[in-house]
């Protein structure tokens, strides 16, 4: 099973999705991207993933269009609120389906309401992914 992750930056939400699925089933290839690439994966993503056993060091935010002539079982874009506009994947692809979430990385405050932001989106992001896998890909 092959599945890619899509949002804009690949910094966040992607990244912790893919971490997700991964951890769910290491037989399953699962990869992420953006279409606006961030420089790299938010370090409180990092932070708050590896608070759950979940390594994200080694991951690099990827353009979309280095999987343009793959194939995939699934394309997921993981884009939120209204004023995101959520990527579309424009190679082959069985089933694209769409699961958002606010973005972490907007979150502001005190370093503790942002790390509260990340935790909670984090916990979403796992809760939405498991219901998929358990409905797509047991």
């Amino acid at each position: 099973m092959k599945i890619l992750i899509l949002c804009t930056g690949n910094s966040c939400r992607s990244q912790m999705a893919e971490g997700f699925l991964k951890s769910f089933d290491a037989n399953l290839e699962v990869h992420s991207a953006g279409t606006e690439p961030s420089t790299e994966v938010h370090p409180k993503a990092v932070e708050v993933m590896k608070e759950l056993d979940i390594d994200l060091t080694d991951n690099y935010p990827k353009k979309v269009d280095e999987f343009l002539k793959d194939e995939f079982d699934y394309v997921i874009s993981v884009c939120g609120g209204a004023k995101e506009s959520c990527p579309t994947f424009l190679g082959e692809v069985k089933n694209s389906i769409h699961i958002g979430f606010d973005d972490p990385a907007d979150a502001t405050g005190t370093e503790e309401e942002i790390y509260s932001e990340f935790r909670r989106i984090r916990d979403e992001i796992k809760r939405g992914f498991y219901k998929f896998y358990l409905e797509n890909l047991v």
